[in-house]
């Protein structure tokens, strides 16, 4: 089998077109053609459906992705551990959710380019639930994201547990709440938070079922600074870290709500599949460079 049919296939699910596998091989768009009608004449299976758009793979075509990526794998492991030195080449393939990184994805980048200058980072964002599903299909090496403290990653995953960050409830200066309050007493309001699935949601979405208390969400946003805009607009209230509010140009317009009896915090996980190979020493890097990141002031990194 050729590996070249092989990576072309590869390239044309995970970018989901001709003209995207083309870009990414630097190939023609008939050249990437021939390799797919290749490796499926090798293989006497229909590995895409042509009928899809983004194209798809078959049942057959999920099942050679899932090999074919192991196997590439398994060479690019081969290849590190017989070049000089032992240089990490190829594809690193991270998902990360938004918050790490909106804080740490600058940190990592830059230690990656200087540790491992020949390895190309491919970043894909999502919340828990889709970077696992990603994870379990090998469309990405490791993933790095955010669950309510309490909560952990599937047992068949390996798992490295990060720091855990206190959340705080940020509102208004303008919004007359009593101090401290009650989780009763915010049901009224309207909270302005990330997209379901997010781990600082989590957090408070559990909460409020526990205390069968309506979560009433007005804005669904994905960026930390635009939450703490509207917040401080008088939209609703929101979930944040304290360095995000401190950092926050409109800080002085955002006051933290003290809540009796809640007090709400997420904890970073590293995850993979194992064996990750050649990719051991990036992940390490990985998982320093988001503890860094997490233990620094936002306002000393660049937020994204």
């Amino acid at each position: 089998m050729n590996t070249r049919d092989l990576e072309a296939f590869l390239a044309v699910v995970e970018t989901g077109s001709i003209v995207g596998a083309s870009a990414r091989l630097h190939l023609t768009q008939p050249g990437v053609s021939r390799r797919i009608q290749s490796l499926e004449e090798q293989l006497g299976v229909a590995l895409l459906d042509r009928q899809s758009k983004p194209l798809k793979p078959t049942a057959a075509g999920r099942e050679t992705y899932a090999h074919g990526r192991r196997m590439l794998g398994v060479l690019d492991d081969l290849k590190t551990g017989l070049s000089p030195k032992g240089v990490v080449r190829g594809e690193f393939r991270l998902g990360i959710s938004p918050y790490l990184s909106e804080v740490g994805i600058t940190i990592l980048a830059d230690r990656l380019r200087g540790s491992f200058p020949d390895l190309m980072l491919r970043i894909t964002t999502g919340w828990p639930e889709q970077l696992l599903e990603q994870l379990r299909r090998s469309e990405i090496d490791v993933a790095a994201f955010c669950l309510p403290d309490g909560m952990s990653p599937p047992t068949e995953i390996e798992a490295d547990a990060l720091d855990i960050q206190p959340l705080f409830v940020v509102a208004s200066r303008s919004l007359d709440l009593p101090s401290p309050t009650t989780l009763q007493d915010l049901s009224p309001f309207r909270w302005i938070i990330n997209q379901d699935g997010c781990g600082f949601r989590s957090a408070i979405q559990r909460r409020f079922e526990q205390e069968n208390l309506p979560l009433r969400i007005a804005i669904e946003a994905l960026s930390s600074d635009l939450r703490l805009s509207l917040v401080a607009r008088g939209m609703g209230i929101t979930l944040a870290t304290r360095d995000a509010i401190e950092s926050s140009p409109l800080r002085d317009a955002l006051k933290i709500i003290p809540v009796q009896e809640f007090e709400p915090r997420v904890r970073a996980w590293v995850v993979r599949r194992t064996p990750v190979g050649r990719l051991v020493r990036p992940i390490e890097c990985l998982t320093s460079a988001l503890e860094a990141a997490i233990d620094a002031p936002i306002s000393t990194a660049n937020r994204g």
